[in-house]
């Protein structure tokens, strides 16, 4: 698969649109975490949930998250449309970072989309848990996700010193260089395991290249 490494393509003619498409990679952590704080708060404070129903959907909008981000990045942001509209957005929401892996401005989910998608799961939930449930698991959700973005801004960006941090690097490469239609899992590879899209054999799993640079 060819791939322009760090030649920080330009997408829109217009300087304020180019702009919007990079994001500094402490932009989700300083947007999101006030959110995160908030809605704990409201789950003691105002909700008076007890500490183990809190735990408990903090470990279940955790394990969601995995789930979501696997959804989200193996059948939306790999969506392949047939229609010259639908192919620049979805180069736009995910192609470039294919093209140009190496922009470290494009590493981490931009505020606006991350919003609307959190929109979405917000009213999903609010939907299924109700308000009071909603929010706690909101947070974990939140959490879930900063957790995903910086590990993959990490495994780009960075030369992992520790076996886990090699390991996901090398998961993470691999979807880049070698199987860009499978190894969805960028903060875990379980749902891949469950739907049988990681590579079984150790062989399979090798791409030195990858995790040279």
């Amino acid at each position: 698969m060819a791939v322009n490494r760090g030649k920080n393509i330009r997408l829109f003619e217009n300087p304020w649109l180019e702009s919007q498409t990079h994001i500094h990679p402490a932009t989700p952590a300083l947007f999101w975490l006030p959110i995160v704080g908030y809605l704990f708060y409201r789950s003691f404070a105002v909700h008076a949930l007890p500490v183990t129903e809190v735990l408990g959907l903090f470990v279940g909008g955790m394990f969601f998250w995995t789930f979501a981000e696997y959804v989200l990045h193996r059948w939306v942001f790999h969506y392949h449309p047939s229609s010259k509209l639908g192919k620049r957005i979805a180069y736009l929401a995910h192609g470039i970072h294919h093209d140009d892996p190496d922009d470290g401005t494009r590493l981490v989910m931009p505020v606006i989309p991350a919003v609307i998608i959190a929109s979405f799961f917000y009213g999903l939930f609010r939907l299924i848990l109700g308000p009071v449930y909603t929010e706690p698991f909101m947070a974990s959700f939140l959490v879930g996700y900063l957790c995903y973005d910086y590990i993959h801004y990490y495994t780009h960006h960075f030369i992992p010193k520790t076996a886990l941090g090699r390991w996901l690097k090398q998961n993470h490469m691999l979807h880049h260089y070698k199987y860009p239609e499978l190894m969805w899992g960028v903060s875990s590879p379980l749902w891949d395991r469950v739907f049988g899209t990681f590579p079984v054999s150790k062989s399979a799993q090798q791409n030195p290249q990858a995790l040279s640079k």
